[in-house]
C-alpha cells in the first residue's frame, strides 16, 4: 500500500466507515440531516444567490433538518456571508478525485451523517462528482433542486436515473430527460432557488443609496452583458477553451454588443426625461463593471448622463437591498430580475439567445410580458413595456405577486415531496 493509499484509508478507519463499503443508517429518522452540494462560483451573484435561496427553501419547509453545505467554491467572502445569514449550516470543503473519492475526512464524516443528499441549483449537473461519491459510498437517497439539465451527458444521465428526485428549473429541461429515457412523477419543475433568496444587507445598501442621492422607488436599474462570458480572460488556461472557441465568442460580443445595449438605452432614456428619475447601472458578474461605460454610459445623451449613477462588483445581499429600493430592474442577465422579484420589484429579463434554455423558467412562471427576445425586440418595445410599469405600479406588483406566490407553492410541494422521501427511508 503507498502512502496516499495508506493515509486515505486511515482517515476513513478514523471517522469510522471503513469497515463497510456503504455507508447506510437504519434507524428511523426523526430529525434529519440534509447534505448540499451547491455555490459553483463567487464571480456572480446569481451563483452565489442559488446557495441561500435553497438554503431558505429547506430551512421554511423542512425546518427540522439539519444542513451541511458541501461547498464547490472556496471564496472567503461568501464563507462570511453564508455564515452570517445561517450560523446553523456546517460548511464543508473538499475535491473527488477521478475514481470518486474524497480525500477530506468531514466529507465522508457528512456521508455518515446525511440522510440525504441534495445538489442544487445550477446551469446543469456541476456537481456529478460529489453525487457520485455519494452513490459509491452510500445506498442513501439523493436528488437533485432547480437544475438545468439540458442534453445531459451519459455519465450524467447514469446518475440521474438513481435520483429519488429531479427538479428541473426549467420545463425545457423535462423534454431533454424525456429525450433520453429519464421520466417519471419524481421530475418535477422548480425554479431557481434564487427565487427564494432571502438575504440582504440593508445597512450596506441603503448607505450607498443615500450617497448617491437614490430614493425609494425613484430610480431604476440596468445590468448589462455581452452575449458569452468572456471566461478565458479571468480563469486559468483561458478557461480550456481553444483558439477557436475563444475567436467564436469575441466575434460574438463584438458583433452584438452595440445592437443589445443600444435597445436598454432607449429604454434609459425614456425612463430619465418621462420621469426625471435616475438610473443605476450595477453588475451581476465582475466583467461587467468594465464595460459599463463603454456600451450604457459614454453613448448617452448629454441630458441624460447626470442621472447615471454606477456600483462595482458586490454581493448578492447588498444587490438585494438596493433591488428591493429599486422601482423596476431591466436586465440581460437571469437572476438579478429574480433577485429584484424575490423583493417584490418588477422586473424584465432581456433574453440573448446564447443564454441557455435556464430563461424558460420566466415563461413557466407567467413572466411573459416581462421576458424580452433580444433578436426579436426593439429598444422602443422596452420603452414601452417599462412606461406601462410606471404608469400603472399597482398592476405591475400585482402581476409579480401572483407569479411569485407561485414559485412559494412549487418549493412547498416539492420540499414536502422531499420530506416524503426522507420518511420513506428506513
Amino acid at each position: 500500500m503507498n502512502r496516499r493509499d495508506f493515509i486515505y484509508q486511515s482517515n476513513l478507519l478514523s471517522a469510522g466507515l471503513f469497515l463497510s463499503p456503504l455507508i447506510s443508517n437504519a434507524s428511523k429518522i426523526v430529525n434529519p440531516t440534509i447534505l448540499l452540494v451547491s455555490g459553483w462560483q463567487d464571480v456572480n451573484i446569481g451563483d452565489i444567490g442559488h446557495t441561500p435561496g435553497l438554503l431558505h427553501v429547506l430551512e421554511t419547509f423542512i425546518p427540522k433538518a439539519t444542513i451541511i453545505l458541501w461547498k464547490r467554491s472556496r471564496g472567503e467572502e461568501v464563507k462570511k456571508l453564508l455564515n452570517k445569514n445561517f450560523p446553523k449550516v456546517n460548511i464543508i470543503y473538499g475535491s473527488v478525485n477521478q475514481d470518486k473519492d474524497v480525500e477530506n475526512p468531514e466529507i465522508m464524516e457528512a456521508f455518515k451523517k446525511a440522510d440525504l443528499m441534495i445538489h442544487g441549483s445550477g446551469p446543469s449537473l456541476v456537481g456529478a462528482d460529489n453525487l457520485a461519491s455519494w452513490i459509491k459510498y452510500t445506498n442513501k437517497p439523493f436528488g437533485v433542486f432547480g437544475t438545468t439539465l439540458e442534453n445531459p451527458s451519459k455519465f450524467h444521465q447514469e446518475i440521474l436515473q438513481k435520483a429519488s428526485f429531479i427538479y428541473t428549473r426549467e420545463t425545457k429541461s423535462i423534454e431533454h430527460l424525456n429525450k433520453v429515457g429519464i421520466a417519471g412523477k419524481h421530475i418535477q419543475f422548480a425554479p431557481d432557488a434564487t427565487f427564494f433568496m432571502n438575504i440582504r444587507d440593508d445597512k450596506k445598501g441603503f448607505a450607498f443609496l443615500e450617497a448617491h442621492g437614490l430614493k425609494d422607488k425613484k430610480f431604476i436599474c440596468v445590468v448589462p452583458r455581452l452575449r458569452y462570458t468572456p471566461y478565458h480572460k479571468f480563469n486559468a488556461n483561458n478557461n480550456g477553451w481553444t483558439p477557436e472557441k475563444i475567436k467564436q465568442v469575441e466575434e460574438t460580443n463584438e458583433k452584438y454588443k452595440e445592437i443589445d445595449h443600444a435597445k436598454l438605452r432607449e429604454a434609459m432614456i425614456a425612463w430619465v426625461r418621462e420621469t426625471g428619475n435616475s438610473v443605476l447601472i450595477c453588475p451581476e458578474m465582475t466583467y461587467e463593471v468594465g464595460i459599463m461605460d463603454e456600451l450604457l454610459v459614454n453613448p448617452l445623451p448629454d441630458d441624460v448622463k447626470p442621472f447615471i449613477v454606477k456600483r462595482g462588483y458586490w454581493l448578492p445581499d447588498e444587490a438585494a437591498s438596493i433591488y428591493a429600493k429599486a422601482h423596476t430592474v431591466l436586465s440581460f442577465e437571469c437572476h438579478s430580475p429574480i433577485i429584484a422579484a424575490a423583493n417584490g420589484t418588477p422586473c424584465f429579463y432581456l433574453r440573448q439567445p446564447e443564454d441557455t434554455i435556464k430563461g424558460q423558467m420566466y415563461y413557466d412562471l407567467g413572466f411573459n410580458d416581462w421576458v424580452f427576445e433580444m433578436d426579436q425586440t426593439t429598444g422602443k418595445q422596452i420603452a414601452d413595456r417599462l412606461r406601462e410599469v410606471w404608469k400603472d405600479y399597482g398592476k405591475a406588483k400585482l402581476k409579480l405577486k401572483v407569479s411569485m406566490d407561485q414559485v412559494a407553492n412549487i418549493y412547498k410541494n416539492t420540499a414536502g415531496n422531499v420530506k416524503q422521501v426522507l420518511d420513506k427511508k428506513v
